[in-house]
């Protein structure tokens, strides 16, 4: 669904969400591990946030994408075992929003990717997925001691964007 320069895609039922953000030629598209219940005019604090380093960092615009799409304000509750139908919706969404486009992907879901054993798995299938459009991946500054890279939440609003090698972070 588009609406006044919103770009936000939903589940039927609004349990997961797989877009939100605003359109552009030049978007910055941060990928987290599940979506809170942000919504267009309604930004939570992590959006603001996405929102504000693209703005900052030269992109036009900005849009949220997600490891897992279900809608957790707790990563606690997300399912204990992903829903194939939202892993595949999820990489479709993905695949339609990257369009074939050399985007670059910021990568922000700091160590909450540990919170459940299939979210790198999914993760590692939308590397493939995002790989075919040669885009680039960032991180907000250099990743935590743990090799995560940082939540937007949690860094300082000057930090810069740096090269985040996503193979070599599979692979450990």
């Amino acid at each position: 669904m588009t609406q006044e320069g919103w770009i936000y895609e939903r589940s039927s039922d609004g349990a997961a969400r797989f877009v939100l953000g605003t359109g552009g030629e030049n978007p910055l598209v941060c990928f987290g591990i599940n979506p809170s219940t942000a919504k267009p005019g309604a930004l939570d604090p992590t959006a603001k946030r996405v929102a504000r380093f693209a703005q900052d960092n030269g992109f036009d615009s900005w849009a949220m994408l997600n490891v897992y799409p279900q809608i957790a304000t707790d990563p606690k509750r997300m399912d204990r075992e992903y829903r194939l139908e939202l892993k595949t919706e999820n990489e479709r969404q993905i695949e339609r929003a990257i369009d074939g486009r050399s985007l670059t992907l910021l990568a922000a879901w700091g160590g909450l990717i540990v919170s459940r054993p299939y979210l790198r798995r999914l993760l590692s299938d939308i590397v493939t997925v995002t790989a075919s459009a040669g885009c680039d991946w960032v991180s907000l500054g250099e990743p935590t001691k743990d090799g995560h890279p940082r939540h937007p939440l949690y860094v300082r609003s000057e930090v810069k964007l740096a090269h985040f090698a996503i193979d070599r972070y599979l692979r450990n």
